[in-house]
């Protein structure tokens, strides 16, 4: 390839999504990944778009936004959604993946394409010629981190990220544990193990006593809500994690017929379901603890394990004020950043802003108008969050209709309004999406 058109840092979700949207507009990409010839602290795959957290992708359905988010993204021809609906395993309400066919999928696609150029290369400066995405994505390396920091003219924000251990399935006591969905919903998708009482508080005790890998002395431990670690989740009380990750709500044992008193869940992590993760179990316990303390939950006495849990530190930079509402870093506007370095959280957002970021880049090189998705979509509401959120106190966000406009008439129970919250947003995407593919080309 001669010189690109717009030079991408970066081969995760986002980077892919934005080189395969960039390169369908008709720009010419190259995309760059640290990988195999460096690894991030998480990462052991030389494939793109490696899922390292779960392989959930979250729910399915239309009551939750990151189901209509993905709705939005298979209509739009994403890259992502194509992958992840290729290589799906049962997971119940959730759409959950093969993690290794779907990163093979997604490198077999960008490998191919004629219009992207991969190099196999670390980037440790923000290029300077001509457009760049930076993908680069929650563990980007310490060089260009310093890079983005003087950038950004103040310290990075960054919060911590835990992995949940994955159980080998033959190694689970199904004498004990039993295949079922919540609410019988979706098929037999997730093995439970039950906890009695006296288990339960045992198991909580444990975890509160266990051994923790300690943070660096210069990195100040601030979890992600939505992804803390069993073990803080347990300090903040006896019950929190029964309300938690444990519930038995809806999945009564077999043997009894009732509900037992708390359940840890696992969820099918590959496509021949040899494999398992614990959902919910994110921990930073040491490797040593984590055999022990997992081992004394009801069906795990003989558990192998395939990965243990891990932690590692996620950067991301402050979007209200340094973004604008098209990506573009304020200032230099041939510069936009994507994925979860923006300051999304997830797998779906993090694609999802690549998405953008890929359309929005190559829309800027041929001077044509860069239209925003209605902040109605999914994909606007992700936008007009780190474009307005308080910069002050800006931390990362899931999907989630509490960022949607409110709807408007009479009210109505909080279902059937995420349900006329999705129906709206796909009715808002349509007209966007066309004006986007459009032929017209203004130079």
């Amino acid at each position: 390839m001669t010189e690109p058109d717009i030079t991408i840092v970066g081969g995760g979700l986002a980077g892919c999504e934005a080189a395969w949207q960039a390169a369908a507009q008709g720009a010419r990409v190259r995309l760059y990944e640290m990988k195999p010839h460096r690894f991030s602290p998480a990462h052991s795959s030389p494939l793109l778009g490696e899922l390292v957290c779960s392989n959930s992708l979250r729910g399915a359905g239309m009551n939750n936004a990151v189901g209509c988010l993905k709705e939005e993204l298979r209509r739009c021809q994403a890259l992502f959604m194509q992958a992840a609906d290729a290589t799906a395993v049962p997971a119940g309400g959730a759409l959950a993946v093969d993690r290794e066919a779907f990163a093979l999928e997604l490198t077999r696609c960008i490998e191919d394409h004629p219009q992207i150029e991969l190099v196999r290369e670390e980037v440790t400066e923000i290029p300077t010629g001509g457009i760049v995405i930076l993908a680069s994505g929650p563990l980007t390396s310490e060089a260009l981190s310093r890079e983005i920091a003087r950038l950004t003219g103040s310290e990075h924000l960054y919060f911590y990220d835990a992995i949940a251990p994955i159980v080998e399935a033959d190694s689970i006591d199904f004498s004990i544990a039993w295949k079922a969905s919540r609410y019988g919903k979706g098929g037999d998708d997730y093995v439970n193990c039950p906890l009695t009482k006296e288990e339960y508080l045992d198991f909580v005790a444990a975890l509160r006593a266990a051994e923790k890998v300690p943070g660096r002395e210069f990195e100040k431990v601030v979890h992600f809500e939505g992804c803390m670690p069993i073990e803080a989740l347990a300090e903040r009380g006896d019950m929190t994690l029964a309300f938690g990750p444990m519930k038995p709500v809806g999945l009564p044992d077999p043997r009894t017929g009732r509900e037992p008193f708390a359940v840890v869940q696992l969820r099918q992590d590959d496509t021949h379901a040899s494999l398992f993760n614990l959902v919910g179990f994110q921990t930073k316990l040491t490797w040593p603890e984590q055999r022990r303390i997992l081992r004394t939950i009801p069906g795990l006495a003989q558990a192998r394990f395939a990965r243990l849990g891990s932690m590692h530190r996620n950067t991301f930079i402050n979007a209200p004020a340094c973004l604008e509402p098209t990506l573009q870093f304020k200032g230099r506007p041939q510069l936009f950043l994507a994925g979860q370095i923006t300051g999304v959280e997830g797998y779906v957002e993090s694609a999802a802003c690549g998405f953008l970021a890929g359309i929005f880049a190559a829309r800027f090189l041929q001077h044509r108008p860069i239209p925003l998705p209605p902040a109605t979509t999914a994909l606007g509401a992700l936008l007009t969050h780190l474009a307005t959120a308080d910069s002050q106190a800006f931390q990362p966000m899931n999907v989630n209709y509490g960022l949607f406009p409110p709807l408007e008439g009479r009210h109505r129970k909080r279902s059937d309004r995420r349900l006329a919250m999705a129906e709206r947003a796909l009715a808002d995407l349509a007209p966007w999406w066309q004006q986007v593919t459009a032929e017209d080309r203004h130079e």
